[in-house]
């Protein structure tokens, strides 16, 4: 049985797989300064799983950096560039390390694997990922990075499963945190997150897009502190409406909650067009997460704005949260997948050892 986790600073997320299968998940949350340990002994016990069952664990790191890519083996090496990247995602990937040493601590010989947000959009063309900023400060790794590679990873390998794959695929990761991917033939070639998962959509409680020289207002007024909390934990439909939680907003019925609600339905839309320029034209859009699985009235807001490229969605099957939404005259599909990551992580990490066995059955043929 694998152990999948989803390690953050103070809260725990596990799910066990046997193969593809999922057959327990536990959840332990306000987790103290140096609890993930016990946190974790207690998580397992939730799932009722021991120890000594496991095959190897998986984690789920949010940034890899330039040099992580792809799944792999968590490795001294590996520790140190998932922590050399803290500064890059300093919200998430802390906990990440902890929940890896959390692991460690209760099963060190248990092999662990690392699967990385971010790697999925390794594919983009430098043009994507490079600021225009001088050499020495791209150098530092100032560059654009991409999130929620992991659920749409997923989203391809199940569309994949289900047929033929759309050539240029829009693909909508709607939740607390949002991002689109321009994924053209599997692969993703443009993403609207960057340098961090501060930028792109209007999110849950982060701003997206905003202009440097604000954020650089925003440091001179409150402090670089300061302003990463108001950017971060402050903004978004928060900001906007009083709510992080898009339900809360569509309940709450004032002028503030509506005008959120059509902020961060403008903003999708303007951001679609961007990731269809890059595609060169659009086949299929494709919803994911909380907000693209549940919300109807956002999907059709946003499939509604895209109708000048032949999008046309079927209301009837759009109110009841269909898997497929396009109508008979839509020249371009649309279908809604639920967010699979774990599965995803559990798969690639079997992935990874099942090569590392070969790799060694060939070594001791030799």
């Amino acid at each position: 049985m694998w152990l999948i986790v989803n390690a953050g600073s103070s809260s725990l997320k596990l799910k066990v797989f046997d193969g593809a299968r999922e057959v327990a998940k536990a959840s332990v949350a306000e987790i103290g300064a140096d609890g993930h340990s016990a946190a974790m002994a207690a998580g397992l016990a939730q799932a009722g799983v021991q120890v000594g069952q496991l095959t190897a664990a998986a984690h789920r790191v949010v940034h890899g950096g330039a040099g992580l890519t792809a799944t792999c083996r968590v490795t001294p090496d590996v520790l140190q560039q998932i922590a050399a990247c803290i500064p890059l995602a300093p919200l998430h990937n802390p906990g990440n390390l902890v929940g890896i040493q959390a692991v460690a601590a209760l099963a060190p010989a248990l092999p662990q694997y690392a699967a990385f947000d971010t790697a999925f959009h390794a594919t983009n063309p430098a043009v994507a990922t490079t600021y225009a900023l001088p050499l020495a400060e791209r150098e530092r790794g100032l560059r654009r990075y991409g999130f929620h590679g992991i659920s749409f990873a997923a989203l391809v390998r199940i569309l994949r499963a289900r047929g033929p794959l759309p050539r240029r695929l829009l693909a909508c990761h709607l939740g607390n945190g949002c991002s689109l991917a321009a994924i053209l033939d599997g692969q993703s070639v443009a993403t609207t997150m960057g340098y961090s998962p501060l930028d792109g959509l209007t999110m849950g409680t982060r701003t997206g897009s905003i202009d440097g020289n604000a954020v650089l207002r925003l440091a001179e007024l409150h402090g670089v502190e300061g302003a990463t909390r108001i950017l971060n934990r402050e903004s978004g439909l928060l900001g906007l409406g009083g709510a992080s939680d898009v339900r809360a907003l569509h309940a709450a019925g004032t002028p503030e909650a509506g005008f959120a609600l059509q902020h961060f339905a403008y903003w999708a839309l303007r951001h679609a067009g961007s990731m269809v320029a890059a595609m060169g034209g659009l086949d299929a859009v494709v919803f994911t997460g909380g907000i693209g699985e549940n919300d109807p009235w956002m999907r059709n807001e946003i499939l509604s704005g895209l109708a000048f490229m032949g999008v046309s969605s079927d209301p009837s099957a759009n109110a009841r949260n269909e898997t497929t939404l396009h109508d008979a005259t839509s020249r371009v599909v649309i279908l809604v997948v639920p967010a699979d990551e774990e599965r995803q992580i559990a798969l690639e990490a079997q992935a990874v050892m099942s090569g590392e066995a070969q790799v060694g059955t060939a070594g001791e043929g030799a």
